[in-house]
Parts: structure tokens; C-alpha cells; sequence
């Protein structure tokens, strides 16, 4: 499975993305009216500047409670995973396990396509799992 098949399947298909230049409030209110955990940081919507998440928020809020009145550029990750819709589900699910990261931009041609949670990775290996499972059961009951 690759991760296109995961993109597909999502219900929304565009990617919430806020320039570097908005403040972190912005962000904050950004993150919960969208109901996500990240957002790609992009000047145009569709390159990809950095990666900013509620982590990012809480841990720089610990360090300096003025960060509410920042930029997301002053606080957003720049060296981001990335992958492509043809990264398979499993070369991903590794990938974010071993970096410990719960959101991966899509990118396509230099152009970002979509982002994929660790949320998504999880609930199509649980499918896909679950659709070798029901395959195994038809086939030992045919006989």
C-alpha cells in the first residue's frame, strides 16, 4: 500500500497550511478550528517552509511563556520528513516511529499534496490487516 491510497481515503484533500510570518495565536486557533495537531508552514500554500505542532507550542511555552506573541517562523521545525504518494505505508510507519514524528508533508514534484498523521498511518495498516484477516477466514472456510 502506498501512501496515495492513504491520501485518497481521507476525507479532506486539501492541506492546512499557515505562512511563517502569523503569529503563534493565530496558529493556536488555526490548530483547534481545524482540529489538527500540526500545520505546514508555507509562504504560498504549496511549498513547504517548515512544519509547526501543539508540540511545538507547548514545549517553546516552557521555555518562554512570551511565545504566544511570536511568529510560527521563530518556532516551527525547518528540517522536515517529508515523503512522496508513492512511499510505502510501512517504509513510513517505520520512518515515524524511529524519528518519533506524528505528521509527514506529501510532496510531489517540489509541490506539497497532502500530509498524513500517524493517526492515518495506523488506521489503514488496522484496515489493511483487517482485510488479510477476513481473505485467511473465507479461505479456510471454503473448505
Amino acid at each position: 500500500m502506498h501512501i496515495s491510497e492513504v491520501l485518497d481515503a481521507k476525507p479532506r484533500t486539501d492541506v492546512v497550511t499557515i505562512r511563517p510570518d502569523a503569529g503563534v495565536r493565530e496558529l493556536v486557533a488555526a490548530l483547534a478550528e481545524h482540529n489538527v495537531g500540526a500545520l505546514v508552514v508555507s509562504g504560498d500554500g504549496t511549498s513547504l517552509d517548515g512544519i509547526v505542532s501543539e508540540r511545538d507550542v507547548v514545549r517553546h511555552l516552557h521555555t518562554d511563556g512570551t511565545v504566544a506573541d511570536a511568529t510560527v517562523g521563530t518556532i516551527m521545525t525547518t528540517e522536515v520528513e517529508t515523503c512522496t504518494p508513492e512511499t510505502g505505508l510501512d517504509e513510513l510507519m517505520r520512518t515515524m516511529t524511529d524519528r518519533r514524528i506524528r505528521h509527514v508533508p506529501v510532496v510531489a514534484h517540489g509541490r506539497l499534496v497532502g500530509i498524513v498523521s500517524i493517526g492515518d498511518v495506523v488506521k489503514h495498516k488496522i484496515g489493511q490487516l483487517q482485510f488479510e484477516r477476513d481473505q485467511l477466514d473465507s479461505y479456510v472456510h471454503q473448505t
